[in-house]
């Protein structure tokens, strides 16, 4: 049997769901269900991946599919596959090897990663860590002069995009972190320390590595206040919800290069999003963790193609689970899609390993799909690839 460095448990991981799984096993259960939760009573976070079983794929048969191109271009970067790394804080809770182990794992995929403003490593660490595409998410805060800094930050370190979040002026309603007092501060019930006391592997990774904190933001919060509570009180009371589209379009004049709105549901938001001179749109509903009941990302993706052209990129974000997901929504005329929780069950699961096997299997699906639906270059794939209970100019 051929030796390998990989986990035992990442190998027998043969899909994301495997990957859910293995870090529900991993991770101490107020940090998983943070994750995995959404708000509210979670419609829109499970319709999202449900909604894809709306569109059903047509494959062509004896068309040539000895040579896969699954390239592309996103936000001025070549991608050698359309599926970008959302944006997700804090992920030195999940694993310890962090953003950092993220990062290395996308470049190693040939794609871009996205690194959160409440990211538990350095713009500046990241970007030492990986050569790869990167983009920074940035949430507007109330004071416009940290704004302006993290701007110049990510210019500084050659950061190739820069992603603006709009939907969280407010926090939403997650239920399941009230329960288990993953809040802020922390309110750990007896059954929530019960499991982290069962979890003797992160408990001593996360006192033998460096403490956790906001790390892109520690600095702007009085000394010794620099915990992860007292950041996360502080950035709560910093969003600002005068967030408005004049502000946004000063950012995309400061920033001068590749530019995304993100949380974008409806085409007169798209429009105005082309209008302030952004390069994309990313059609997003936070995974279902802010309001609930809006509609999944792919039953908008091809109204807003439709009507924006070929003024903006239109990328996905929110419940790729599959392979056919992503050429799903490619077909209605997505540019790429992002995905966020896949890998971080793949990080706390395994570490960078674990993204690594996680981008992998994605990867390899994609392929396969495009093989077994006779289409052997994503420039092949538009709306004569699918059809379906809610198809499209129908």
């Amino acid at each position: 049997m051929p030796f390998s460095l990989k986990p035992p448990a990442i190998k027998r991981c043969f899909n994301l769901e495997d990957f859910r799984r293995q870090a529900k096993r991993k991770l101490p259960a107020p940090l998983f269900h943070y994750i995995d939760g959404g708000a509210d009573d979670e419609i829109t976070r499970i319709n999202n991946t449900e909604a894809f079983n709306n569109y059903q794929i047509v494959p062509r048969c004896l068309e040539d599919v000895t040579t896969i191109n699954m390239k592309t271009r996103v936000l001025g970067c070549e991608l050698d596959w359309p599926v970008l790394m959302s944006p997700t804080g804090m992920s030195r809770f999940f694993h310890h090897e962090g953003e950092r182990a993220v990062a290395r794992a996308a470049a190693q995929s040939g794609t871009m990663y996205s690194l959160s403003t409440v990211a538990t490593t350095t713009i500046e660490d990241v970007a030492a860590a990986t050569s790869g595409p990167k983009m920074f998410q940035l949430y507007v805060l109330r004071d416009h002069a940290i704004n302006d800094e993290l701007i110049e930050r990510c210019r500084a370190a050659k950061y190739d995009a820069l992603c603006l979040t709009v939907d969280t002026v407010v926090q939403g309603n997650r239920e399941r972190d009230l329960r288990t007092g993953m809040t802020i501060p922390p309110q750990l019930s007896l059954q929530s320390l019960a499991s982290f006391a069962l979890h003797p592997a992160w408990c001593y990774h996360y006192l033998r590595t460096p403490a956790l904190e906001m790390a892109n933001l520690s600095h702007h919060i009085a000394e010794g206040s620099s915990q992860v509570s007292s950041l996360g009180k502080y950035i709560n009371e910093q969003f600002d919800r005068a967030l408005n589209w004049a502000y946004a379009e000063k950012v995309t004049a400061r920033w001068q290069g590749p530019f995304a709105i993100k949380g974008i549901l409806s085409i007169e938001d798209a429009r105005r999003a082309a209008d302030i001179g952004a390069t994309a749109v990313i059609i997003s509903n936070h995974g279902g963790r802010q309001l609930d009941t809006v509609p999944a990302p792919i039953d908008l993706v091809a109204e807003i193609a439709d009507a924006l052209g070929d003024k903006l990129e239109i990328i996905l974000d929110g419940g790729v689970r599959r392979g056919t997901h992503v050429l799903k929504a490619l077909a209605m005329g997505a540019n790429a899609c992002m995905m966020g929780r896949p890998y971080l069950y793949g990080l706390a699961a395994g570490g960078q390993a674990g993204v690594e096997r996680v981008l992998g299997l994605l990867k390899s699906e994609i392929e396969r799909d495009m093989i077994l639906s006779g289409r052997a270059d994503l420039n092949k794939i538009d709306r004569s690839f699918i059809r379906g209970l809610l198809q499209p100019n129908q």
